[in-house]
C-alpha cells in the first residue's frame, strides 16, 4: 500500500536527516577513460535543457482516481502530482515545506493559530482560468464539511475555517494548535471552483472530475486513461513556473513484475518507479548496453504484516507478538529483499526526526512464539494446526500482484507460521482490488502484507487512532484509548524536542501492542533513461519537480 494513503497514505513525517543517495552507472565502458568521462558529464551538465520527447514510465499498480482529498494510493497520488499542485511542497533534504508550488509565502502567527498564505500571480487551470483564492477556499471548505467521506478529515480537525483576503491572499484560522497543519495540512492539491462549485460535496468523491477530466494548476494536462493499460499527460504550455520540457509523459500498466523487466530491457518502458532488489542486478547488467541508470535511497515507508484485529485470531496482544517472535524478519531483508532494507520495529522511518530506537524488539524466537501461543489456549489440533474453542488458527493472508518481494514475503509467512503452528494461506490480488477490500467499511481481508509510504510529518494518527477505524485509514481496527489522548496531544506541542518525547512514547507502545509486524525499512530503486536530465531522488515523491526533466539526447 504504499499508501498515500499510503497504499498508500500517507503518513506524516517531517525529516531532518540527510538521505543516502546514489546514482549507479554500472562504472566507465574503458578504464582509461576516465578523465574524458568527467570532461563529457561537465559538459552535459552545462547544455541548456532541451524541449520533447515522451517519457514512459512503468507501474506495477494502476491508479484509482485523481484528487487528493479521495486518493489513497501512491500510483494516484503521482499522477496528482503532475496535474496538480498544492500550497505547499517539500524539500527533498529534510522534507521541510516549501514554497516551491502555489504559494508565495506561509506565515504563521505566533499562537499557531492562523496561517496566512499568499499565492503566487498569473497561475493558471488547465483550461485557462484563473486560480484565485476562492480556488483555496473552496478545496478546503470540502473536508470541512458535514458530508465529506474522504479519508483525510483527520488532517483538518483542527481547522476552523477558511478566509478569502483578497485574491491571491487566504487566512487559515485554527480551533487548536496543529503542528502537522504547515507540512501536510497545506500540501493538497487545490481543485478549481469553477467546474466543482455545484457538486454536492457528498458526491465529489465518486464525480467524473476524478477519473475522466482532472483539471488542475500543474506542470502536465490530462489526456487519457485506459484502466489496466496507461495513462498519458501532455505539457502545460502556461504553467507558471515554465512549460515543462517533455511534450508527455505516459504511465503504463504492467502489473507482473517479470513482465516490466523485459519491458524495461527492450526499453518499451523508459522508467521503473520501484525496481524490486531481487532484480536489481539483472538491470545493472544491461543498463549501460540500453542506456538507462539507477538511482537508489532508502524510501519513506515501511512494510508490514497486519491482521484484522475484528478477527478473533488476531485480538490478543500476546498473539501478536507471538506471530512478530514466528517471523525471521532478517531473513526478509538478507534473502528477499538482497540485503537492501532494514528490519523494522516501529511505524517511523529511520530517517525521521522522531525515529525511535529505544522500543520493545520481538526477535525471531519460534519457540518463544509457541510458549506465547499456548500461554493464550492455543493448542495443536490432530493436524498440527493451532485449535482454541473449536476454531483453528487458519487464515488466509493478501498481497498485492507485481511486487514481487511481497509476494515471495507472504509465502515465507506460510512456511515460518506453520512451524509454530499458524496456518496462513497467500493470496496475490491485483493492486486496485487489494486497495478495494481494506476501505473503510468493507475490511473483506484476514491479514494483509502491504506497506504505508509515509508523508512528511511523523503523526501516526492517520493509521492508529481509533476515530480513524470506521472513515479513515485504520483499515486493521486497532483502538487504543490511552495512546488516542497521547496522539492528540502531541498534535498541540510545536516544540519539536517535546513532540519528539511524546512521538517516542507512542512508538513504544505501538511497538508492544504491535498493531502490525513491523517488517523492514525497504530500499527503493528507480530505473531511468540514462538521457533523462534534471531529475531529482526524493524519498517520498517518484514525481518530483517534473518541469525540470528533459531527455539530453
Amino acid at each position: 500500500m504504499t499508501m498515500r494513503k499510503p497504499a498508500w497514505l500517507i503518513l506524516c513525517m517531517m525529516l531532518v536527516l540527510s538521505l543516502f543517495l546514489a546514482a549507479c552507472s554500472g562504472g566507465d565502458k574503458t578504464a582509461t577513460d576516465g578523465d574524458k568521462s568527467k570532461e563529457e558529464d561537465k559538459a552535459a551538465e552545462n547544455k541548456e535543457p532541451v524541449d520533447g520527447g515522451d517519457l514512459v514510465m512503468g507501474y506495477g499498480g494502476s491508479p484509482t482516481l485523481f484528487n487528493s482529498l479521495y486518493s489513497d494510493d501512491n500510483v494516484s497520488g503521482d499522477v496528482e502530482d503532475l496535474i496538480f499542485d498544492g500550497l505547499v511542497g517539500s524539500n527533498k533534504e529534510d522534507f521541510t515545506p516549501n514554497t516551491d508550488e502555489l504559494a508565495e509565502s506561509v506565515e504563521e502567527s505566533e499562537d499557531g493559530l492562523t496561517y496566512t498564505v499568499k499565492l503566487k500571480e498569473g497561475i493558471k487551470f488547465h483550461d485557462g482560468e484563473d486560480l484565485t483564492a476562492d480556488d483555496v477556499v473552496f478545496t478546503y471548505n470540502i473536508p470541512l464539511h458535514k458530508d465529506y467521506d474522504g479519508p483525510r478529515k483527520s488532517n483538518f480537525e483542527a481547522l476552523e475555517s477558511v478566509e478569502k483576503v483578497d485574491d491571491l491572499t487566504v487566512k487559515f484560522h485554527m480551533k487548536k494548535k496543529d503542528a502537522q497543519f504547515h507540512t501536510v495540512g497545506l500540501s493538497y492539491k487545490i481543485l478549481p471552483e469553477h467546474i466543482l462549485k455545484d457538486v454536492p460535496v457528498a458526491e465529489l468523491g465518486d464525480h467524473e472530475f476524478n477519473t475522466k477530466n482532472p483539471i488542475g494548476t500543474g506542470p502536465f494536462k490530462f489526456v487519457e486513461w485506459k484502466d489496466g493499460e496507461y495513462l498519458k499527460v501532455e505539457a502545460f504550455d502556461d504553467y507558471y513556473q515554465g512549460r515543462p520540457h517533455l511534450d508527455t509523459i505516459t504511465l503504463k500498466f504492467v502489473p507482473d513484475a517479470n513482465a516490466m523487466l523485459t519491458q524495461l530491457q527492450n526499453r518499451d518502458i523508459d522508467f521503473w518507479d520501484a525496481v524490486p532488489p531481487s532484480d536489481i542486478e539483472t538491470v545493472k547488467s544491461f543498463q549501460d548496453e540500453i542506456g538507462i541508470k539507477v538511482e537508489e535511497g532508502l524510501a519513506l515507508q515501511y512494510n508490514f504484516f497486519a491482521g484484522n484485529l475484528r478477527n478473533d485470531l488476531f485480538k490478543d496482544k500476546e498473539v501478536r507478538q507471538a506471530i512478530t517472535h514466528a517471523i525471521d524478519r532478517e531473513t526478509i531483508v538478507n534473502e528477499i529483499v538482497e540485503g537492501y532494507g532494514e528490519v523494522a520495529h516501529v511505524p517511523e522511518s529511520p530517517l525521521s526526526w522522531a525515529y525511535n530506537e529505544d522500543v520493545p524488539h520481538f526477535d525471531y524466537d519460534p519457540e518463544k512464539a509457541k510458549k506465547m501461543l499456548a500461554d493464550a489456549g492455543w493448542k495443536p489440533g490432530s493436524d498440527g494446526i493451532l485449535e482454541k474453542d473449536g476454531k483453528k488458527f487458519s487464515f488466509e493472508v493478501k498481497t498485492n500482484q507485481g511486487n514481487k518481494a511481497r509476494e515471495d514475503i507472504v509465502v515465507l509467512l506460510q512456511e515460518q507460521l506453520k512451524e509454530v503452528g499458524i496456518e496462513a494461506k497467500p493470496k496475490v490480488v491485483e493492486f486496485s482490488s487489494l486497495i478495494a477490500d481494506i476501505d473503510p467499511g468493507v475490511w473483506n481481508f484476514d491479514a494483509i502484507v502491504l506497506g504505508w509510504s509515509l508523508a512528511t510529518d511523523p503523526d501516526p494518527s492517520g493509521i492508529y487512532h481509533t476515530k480513524e477505524i470506521e472513515k479513515g485509514l485504520n483499515f486493521t481496527g486497532y483502538s487504543n484509548p490511552e495512546l488516542d489522548k497521547l496522539m492528540d496531544e502531541q498534535l498541540q506541542e510545536l516544540d519539536q524536542e517535546k513532540r519528539k518525547e511524546m512521538l517516542g512514547e507512542i512508538q513504544k507502545k505501538l511497538a508492544e501492542d504491535q498493531p502490525y509486524t513491523y517488517l523492514y525499512y525497504p530500499t527503493e530503486f528507480r530505473a531511468m533513461p540514462a538521457e533523462l536530465e534534471g531529475y531529482e531522488f526524493h524519498a517520498k515523491n517518484t514525481i518530483y519537480k517534473p518541469h525540470q526533466w528533459w531527455l539530453n539526447k
